[in-house]
């Protein structure tokens, strides 16, 4: 009996080590996950005419999971320091001290080679975008100690799927995915600055540097001006991309959306700013929906 229960302690052990892991990972919450995935699929669609490469959408869906999970790994490990002071974040794997940076760094590492050999597997250009695409990646979570406008490099990080997406799907980076790469940063400048509201008096407090701080009490009006850019920038979009009614409908529902948001945000409680942050996910499948059923029907 003893000996059957040796044997499993370490395999328990193991298991709670990989349920840490997957926590540094945030798999647990997959929002990041689907702000990633949102604008990577407007991209693919609208490069393959409504009909992506199997291929390609394979490789990008999982590099979206991957490269999301390896940025929340080195956004701990570059706040470290920071997150054990934090209400909303004191109770992340490296601010327990569950996860040593070391893994950390290894754990990140790992899922950035195994995104890295997925990508090989695109063509050449597609390759040299994702080397770039690394180095946004890493730098990001370390640039609110010296800018106030970090939000903007995430949504250069995040939107950079989309030169990427239609490389692999055409060959080429036209300037509609320039376009779109930057409704990406807009858009990841709306819920990224909701978000940083959450956290704005303990980042004044330890220095930490976000739009919510720059803006001030001019937030809510520097968001609801971005959502008009974002709204338009995506109305761009459309048009270049010969997108109908379907699409436009679906812009109208995300103008819906930013209405709410801004509703969500309008006594700046930090919970409800929370909110209005998760609801972007609503946003980015709207624009997704619209782009699919165009493709569905307008071209049937």
């Amino acid at each position: 009996m003893r000996e059957e229960l040796g044997a499993r302690r370490p395999a328990r052990r193991l298991a709670i080590q990989l349920r840490e892991y997957a926590l540094l990972m945030r798999l647990d919450r997959p929002i990041g996950i689907l702000l990633l995935l949102w604008p990577t699929l407007w991209a693919l669609w609208i490069a393959g005419a409504g009909r992506p490469d199997p291929q390609v959408f394979l490789v990008f869906v999982a590099g979206v999971v991957l490269m999301r999970s390896a940025g929340c790994v080195m956004n701990d490990f570059a706040d470290r320091g920071i997150d054990p002071h934090v209400e909303r974040t004191r109770d992340r794997p490296l601010a327990r001290g569950t996860v040593s940076p070391v893994e950390a760094l290894l754990l990140a590492a790992a899922l950035g080679a195994v995104a890295f050999a997925l990508v090989l597997t695109m063509n050449r250009l597609t390759v040299l975008l994702a080397l770039a695409g690394a180095v946004l990646t890493i730098a990001y979570p370390f640039l609110k100690r010296f800018t106030h406008l970090p939000q903007v490099w995430l949504g250069a990080s995040f939107g950079w799927s989309v030169p990427m997406a239609f490389a692999a799907q055409t060959g080429a980076v036209p300037q509609l995915a320039w376009l779109m790469f930057i409704a990406v940063i807009l858009w990841a400048m709306v819920y990224d600055t909701m978000y940083a509201m959450v956290d704005r008096d303990d980042d004044l407090k330890l220095g930490v540097r976000s739009t919510a701080i720059l803006f001030g009490d001019a937030d809510r009006h520097m968001i609801g001006a971005m959502q008009a850019l974002l709204w338009i920038a995506l109305w761009l979009v459309g048009r270049q991309a010969g997108l109908g009614g379907w699409y436009l409908a679906g812009l109208a529902f995300a103008a819906g959306l930013s209405a709410w948001q801004q509703y969500l945000i309008r006594a700046r409680r930090p919970e409800d700013c929370f909110r209005a942050f998760l609801n972007n996910h609503y946003y980015g499948l709207a624009v997704f929906v619209g782009i699919l059923l165009h493709y569905t029907f307008a071209s049937a």
